[in-house]
């Protein structure tokens, strides 16, 4: 996928499509092509380009300034100060580091060694935390600086949900009666495609004896309300992944928490996404494994 409307640039940036318009009629920040019917979309140089210039809005850099600059430009000042200074513990980031060169090498061996390695050594919940999404992180980074092509963020990516699948599928599925009253539906709502936090949510839920039917990624609402009717569940989990308006934010938890006022909603996201948010009664928000730990355990 290389087209891009302003309202995925948004979900993609943070940045409301007001403003990345404004960007580009005071500083011309991009340069969107226009189809046959004259819609403004964009493509990856343009998405990367935009990430590159969010990523630098807390520098000492002018927003003019950072328009300005060539893709090349913004490219080396992001690797200056988006390397984070405090990487990842040293006897983390050799895992890491291998993980980053079996993506850059397509080398499923390698990728296998050092998974395997990993999950011996901490288990999949503190691979997770330690590893897999440190890794992740590094990733986008690269693909936003160009060093990383899609293909081999997709190549690694794929790999991590198929290790993800895999230890899941190693897990017993419970048949009890008890186990049905208390199940639990995960999925993504619509547009939402990154399933790794949801792929680790199953998995502990699956680990601490759950019952969980996998609906994954861009789910509609309406397929949603069908599958709650015949599933019955008692817990419905989703993440909320795209970087959406707090209103737009705001109206999907209060939809969702009113149409299943009967069951107990979770909805995994940043603290950031739910700022000043009035919870309804039924939901509970998640904001790190250790939160999910914490419902697991009451």
């Amino acid at each position: 996928m290389n087209s891009f409307s302003v309202s995925k640039l948004q979900q993609f940036s943070g940045i409301k499509a007001h403003t990345i318009r404004i960007w580009e009629q005071r500083y011309n920040a991009l340069q969107p092509d226009r189809s046959e019917g004259n819609t403004r979309y964009y493509n990856g140089e343009q998405l990367r380009r935009l990430l590159n210039i969010v990523s630098l809005l807390n520098t000492d850099k002018r927003i003019s300034e950072l328009c300005s600059m060539s893709d090349e430009q913004l490219n080396q000042l992001v690797k200056k100060h988006m390397t984070p200074a405090k990487g990842p513990a040293p006897e983390y980031e050799f895992y890491v580091s291998q993980i980053i060169a079996a993506a850059l090498e397509y080398d499923e061996i390698s990728f296998d060694k050092v998974f395997s390695n990993a999950m011996l050594r901490y288990g999949l919940r503190h691979a997770y935390i330690h590893i897999i999404y440190p890794s992740l992180q590094r990733l986008s980074l690269m693909w936003s600086t160009c060093v990383l092509a899609p293909a081999q963020e997709h190549f690694i990516t794929g790999l991590f949900r198929q290790k993800f699948l895999t230890a899941t599928d190693a897990l017993p599925v419970p048949h009890s009666a008890a186990a049905a009253k208390d199940a639990w539906v995960l999925y993504l709502p619509e547009d939402d495609f990154h399933e790794m936090g949801l792929l680790l949510a199953n998995y502990l839920l699956r680990q601490a004896g759950k019952k969980v039917i996998y609906l994954g990624a861009n789910v509609p609402f309406d397929s949603l309300i069908d599958a709650v009717n015949i599933i019955n569940p008692a817990h419905l989990l989703f993440f909320l992944v795209n970087k959406n308006e707090a209103d737009q934010n705001e109206e999907l938890l209060k939809n969702t928490c009113r149409q299943f006022h009967f069951l107990k909603v979770y909805a995994a996201c940043d603290k950031a996404q739910v700022n000043g948010f009035r919870k309804p009664k039924n939901l509970t928000l998640l904001h790190a494994v250790e939160d999910l730990d914490n419902v697991l355990k009451n």
